[in-house]
């Protein structure tokens, strides 16, 4: 059972919504720990003075921003906890947009907002209010002693909030190097639209779960086999992808071969039938 990460309140004008926040990401990474190849010790780690070679007690330790090599900034703790925002529980939206307008680039973690006891109205009240406008509130609010920009929007019969990047956080594509000139962009109508078709046929309804982190399982299944004892063998480098000379040749084989492969069809077909179904079941 998941377990509320922070509870406060939604505040929206003169009404408070109070509510409890749930991560809505678990993530599923495997980790892995440093050991002494020799003994298989776990390697800790300590902090050091490079120059005297002594460990360097927690409390002596102080925080430094680097002007130039080997010349800091000492900051203290009191410091900085004197620029820390206040400890508010109140997530304070500030404006109401349209989604289409933000771009997906700014959001960072998504959470759950559930309303907290005898809210349900007040959060109904929002949640329906933000719905039938097609609005995303943008909020701040201060988590674990941080200051974040966040947006809330409906996600059925709740609301979310995700976490955002701040504007100047954003790399602007045209610091990138190596972008092509746009005449390097010119293609023909026909190859536009043999590519149209190609995106057709490979076109589907959007399903999540059908997605795995493979690299992962993989992970695991390593693991798995070295912990039973076997040996494992390595396997050689995939080779690099080769250069496509023609454009057209390669769309025209692309289509073909979707064309001669009925497994994805039959899927998408089945896949329609089953929802076909289960609507039909529940009218």
């Amino acid at each position: 059972m998941a377990r509320s990460i922070w509870s406060g309140a939604i505040s929206f004008g003169l009404v408070n919504v109070p509510v409890k926040l749930y991560s809505a990401v678990s993530r599923r990474t495997v980790r892995f720990n440093q050991l002494n190849e020799k003994t298989g010790n776990r390697i800790q780690q300590k902090r050091v003075d490079p120059e005297t070679g002594e460990e360097v007690p927690y409390e002596q330790i102080v925080k430094g921003f680097e002007l130039t090599k080997d010349r800091y900034v000492v900051v203290t703790p009191d410091e900085l906890d004197a620029l820390d925002p206040e400890r508010t529980r109140t997530i304070q939206i500030e404006d109401f947009v349209d989604q289409v307008d933000i771009d997906p680039i700014y959001y960072d973690h998504p959470y759950y907002l559930v309303p907290d006891k005898g809210a349900s109205k007040a959060y109904g009240l929002l949640l329906n209010a933000m719905a039938a406008s097609d609005k995303v509130a943008i909020a701040r609010v201060v988590i674990r002693s941080k200051e974040a920009l966040v947006a809330i929007r409906p996600a059925g019969d709740l609301l979310m909030m995700e976490t955002m990047i701040f504007h100047d956080e954003v790399v602007p594509h045209d610091e990138l190097d190596g972008l092509p000139d746009s005449k390097e962009l010119k293609v023909s109508d026909r190859e536009v639209k043999m590519a149209q078709q190609l995106i057709d046929s490979l076109s589907s309804e959007f399903d999540p779960s059908q997605y795995r982190d493979e690299y992962r399982d993989k992970v695991l299944e390593l693991i798995e086999r070295k912990a039973q004892g076997e040996e494992i063998a390595v396997q050689p480098e995939a080779p690099t992808p080769a250069k496509v000379p023609d454009l057209m040749a390669a769309l025209e084989a692309s289509l073909a071969a979707v064309k001669d492969d009925g497994t994805k069809e039959g899927a998408k077909k089945a896949k329609k039938a089953a929802k076909r179904e289960k609507a039909a079941a529940k009218s």
